[in-house]
């Protein structure tokens, strides 16, 4: 089996490092996986070169969105240019053990004043729905009120959030960096009036396994599809 990793894309060649060395911490975890860099956007290898580029005669592939909620290109985009015989899995997030490497990520800012989720934004009411769900999960890991803000797009403006905080007496305010590696929005949150920003997710263990739980997720549910279709078929020829 291959494990397609499609990341958003950057700029940022600091970004791009980040995910490689996620990358090779999968290969750690999981020895005999095979497991291919691509992006969706800006950074290359495209999803499309990185696909051309496995061999002819190969194992199934399973592309796994390295982004934390949906959104378009986990929702159309990928499954639209892996075509049909690659397994598009669900996206990173929200999930509990990202809650707990987000509360790593703090550290001593978690005792702030006020928390607040950064979550990278999207025009989807899903996506938004998605980051409301994570702030829930680190909340509940702090055993504190965690809201939560985007840094684009269609839901709550980070700097909104950090001010109306602020302005209800919160003197000291983190953010909670709900990102892969650094980057444009990671910049936009730092420009964001919070006393404190944490680090990006990273290559952290708990980020890596929720990639390998989405593959292993992707794969179960494509096992269990062929199966139906199997019975189906057997069903008409009799």
């Amino acid at each position: 089996m291959t494990l397609l990793a499609v990341g958003h894309g950057t700029r940022d060649p600091a970004g791009a490092a980040v995910i490689r060395a996620l990358l090779d911490r999968l290969r750690v975890l999981r020895p005999g996986l095979t497991v291919v860099e691509s992006y969706a956007e800006i950074t290359e290898p495209s999803l499309e070169d990185a696909l051309a580029g496995l061999p002819a005669v190969r194992s199934p592939v399973v592309a796994v969105p390295l982004m934390l909620g949906r959104g378009y290109h986990t929702l159309v985009d990928i499954p639209g240019r892996a075509g049909p015989y690659v397994t598009v899995a669900r996206p990173l997030g929200p999930h509990p053990l990202l809650a707990g490497a987000l509360a790593d990520r703090l550290g001593r800012h978690r005792h702030a004043d006020a928390v607040v989720l950064g979550a990278a934004g999207t025009s989807d009411q899903r996506g938004v729905a998605d980051a409301a769900a994570a702030a829930h999960l680190l909340g509940r890991r702090l055993r504190r009120p965690v809201s939560y803000g985007l840094a684009a797009g269609a839901g709550p403006e980070l700097a909104e959030v950090v001010r109306g905080l602020r302005a209800r007496g919160a003197r000291r305010i983190a953010v909670a960096s709900y990102l892969l590696a650094p980057g444009h929005f990671h910049d936009r949150m730092l420009a964001a009036g919070a006393d404190a920003v944490a680090p990006p997710l990273g290559v952290h263990d708990a980020l890596a396994r929720v990639v390998l739980r989405r593959y292993d997720d992707a794969v179960t549910a494509a096992a269990a599809g062929a199966s139906i279709r199997d019975r189906r078929a057997v069903s008409r020829a009799g």
